[in-house]
């Protein structure tokens, strides 16, 4: 159930307002700086030019800060599945998490709790799609690793809240590290395009950060950039779920 929602609004937004399907993505972020209060603090200062819609805070209270119907700045520079640009049609919400460069924490219990709440809400309300459920690292592979490896997708998608392979682990994990060759290495990378990732003319420092945006999400036990037998299993699999 979805508590009391608090309020505290960004100026970083645009003004028009959008129409109620135009918006069809949950994009979910980490903030990765040093204290909740600095990241606060920066999400309402217009100077910063960037906002989300809502905050998860470490102890599951969510803060409003920006109204659905209203553009935030949160997306950046995306691209998911032929879109680009998503901060047009995407509600973000951001969780309270040091991140990767100030000491990576396990997200609190009271935030997943909230998280799962509020996702099912608009998920119903907006009527957004389970292969749209997406995180920061998802659409912006290049600049990105949030929401990390720690980010309990398995959890969520029990729930309905995105996709997850439900490949059994112990007949996966037995492909871990099994070398791949070239015929598998031309599948993975039509496996990705299929679920959505941007996949044209990159580079191979952006394909590395790609292949780490898959593991973080759907391999979370080992995060190396290798692909290995068992990232083509998932990723085939997934392939036809989002398809």
């Amino acid at each position: 159930m979805l508590g009391k929602i608090a309020l505290n609004y960004s100026p970083n937004f645009t003004t028009k307002k959008r129409i109620k399907k135009n918006i069809k993505h949950l994009i979910f972020h980490y903030t990765g700086m040093s204290s909740e209060s600095k990241a606060i603090k920066r999400l309402i200062d217009e100077n910063s030019k960037v906002s989300c819609h809502y905050f998860i805070k470490r102890n599951g209270q969510i803060i409003l800060m920006v109204p659905d119907l209203y553009i935030a700045w949160h997306a950046g520079q995306s691209n998911w599945n032929k879109e680009n640009s998503l901060n047009r049609n995407s509600i973000g919400i951001e969780i309270s998490n040091k991140g990767h460069q100030f000491g990576y924490q396990k997200y609190s219990k009271a935030q997943i709790l909230s998280l799962i709440n509020l996702s099912k809400y608009l998920i119903k309300k907006y009527n957004i799609k389970k292969n749209n459920v997406l995180g920061h690292s998802d659409i912006a592979f290049d600049r990105k690793k949030d929401p990390g490896e720690k980010f309990p997708w398995k959890l969520l998608a029990r729930k309905g809240i995105g996709i997850w392979h439900n490949i059994n682990q112990k007949k996966l994990r037995k492909f871990r590290k099994q070398k791949i060759y070239h015929d598998d290495k031309k599948k993975i990378k039509n496996f990705f395009r299929k679920i959505g990732y941007f996949t044209n003319n990159l580079s191979n420092r952006s394909y590395l950060k790609l292949t780490k945006s898959f593991q973080r999400r759907f391999r979370p036990e080992l995060v190396n950039g290798n692909i290995d037998k068992e990232c083509v299993i998932i990723a085939e699999k997934l392939s036809k779920l989002y398809s």
